[in-house]
C-alpha cells in the first residue's frame, strides 16, 4: 500500500481517481487546489503525487516549481491536463516531473504510470545494515520469526535499534526499528518475498501459493517493492 495525493479542482475526477487506486489497495489523500495540496505536503511527503495543471488559483506547474525550489520534491509527481501542450509537458518534465497523463487518463495508463512512480520511490528506500550487541528476543521478533517460517526464536535476533533476521539458506537480513514506520513495513516486505522467492527458487506460482496473494497482485506487489524475482532465482538466495 502507498499513500497517494491527488490534487484536481474537479470532484468528479478527483473521486474518480481516489476510487481506482483505493481499489488497488492504496491511501488516498484528495487536495483540490495548490493550497490543500501544500498543506498536504506540509504534513508529510506521500510516496507518489498526481497533480493535475490547470487549476484556479496556483496551476500546477508552479507548484511543481515551488517544491522543487524549497527541496520539496521528494516524492514522484505525475501531472494530468486535458488542455496542456507539448511544450507544458517538457517543462514539467525538466522540473522534475515523472511522467504526464493526458485527460481523459486511460484505466492501464494510469495503472501503469502509477506503479513506475511506486517503483522508482522504492528505489530510494533499503533499509541500512546494523552493527549492534544482541540482547533477548522479544515477542516482536519471534513474530517476525515465524512469519518467515522458522520454528526457532532465534531465527530473529533482536538487536539494539532493530532486528536480524536468518532467512532462506541462512541469509541473513537486516531491519532497523530507527526507520519511519511505511520505510520499515516496506523493508519488511521486501525481505519476506525475497525470502521465499529464494526458498521457492523463483518460483512465482509456489511463491504465490506461500504468500497467499493471487500471482497478479504478487507481480505488482515484487515491481513496487523493486524485488526482481529472476536475479533472485539465479543467486540462489
Amino acid at each position: 500500500m502507498a499513500n497517494i495525493l491527488v490534487v484536481d479542482d474537479e470532484m468528479g475526477i478527483r473521486e474518480l481517481l481516489s476510487e481506482i487506486l483505493s481499489d488497488e489497495g492504496h491511501a488516498i489523500t484528495l487536495a483540490e487546489n495548490a493550497q490543500q495540496a501544500r498543506e498536504a505536503r506540509a504534513a508529510g511527503a506521500p510516496d507518489l503525487v498526481l497533480l493535475d495543471i490547470w487549476m484556479p488559483d496556483t496551476d500546477g506547474v508552479t507548484l511543481l516549481k515551488e517544491w522543487q525550489r524549497d527541496g520539496l520534491l521528494t516524492m514522484p509527481v505525475i501531472m494530468m491536463s486535458g488542455h496542456a501542450t507539448i511544450d507544458t509537458a517538457v517543462e514539467a518534465t525538466r522540473i522534475g516531473a515523472l511522467n504526464f497523463l493526458e485527460k481523459p487518463i486511460a484505466l492501464q495508463k494510469l495503472l501503469k504510470a502509477v506503479q513506475q512512480g511506486l517503483t522508482r520511490a522504492q528505489e530510494t528506500v533499503r533499509a541500512p545494515a546494523l552493527a549492534a550487541r544482541p540482547v533477548v528476543s522479544s515477542p516482536v521478533e519471534e513474530s517476525i520469526a515465524s512469519s518467515f517460517g522458522q520454528a526457532s526464536p532465534a531465527a530473529a535476533i533482536a538487536v539494539r535499534g532493530g532486528a536480524t533476521i536468518a532467512g532462506a539458506d541462512n541469509h541473513m537480513f537486516n531491519l532497523s526499528f530507527d526507520l519511519p514506520l511505511r520505510e520499515a513495513r516496506d523493508a519488511f516486505e521486501r525481505m519476506y518475498f525475497e525470502h521465499h522467492l529464494g526458498r521457492e527458487g523463483g518460483s512465482m506460482t509456489r511463491v504465490a501459493e506461500k504468500t497467499g496473494l493471487e500471482r497478479t497482485h504478487l507481480y505488482r506487489k515484487l515491481k513496487q517493492l523493486g524485488v526482481e524475482p529472476g536475479k533472485l532465482a539465479k543467486k540462489g538466495v
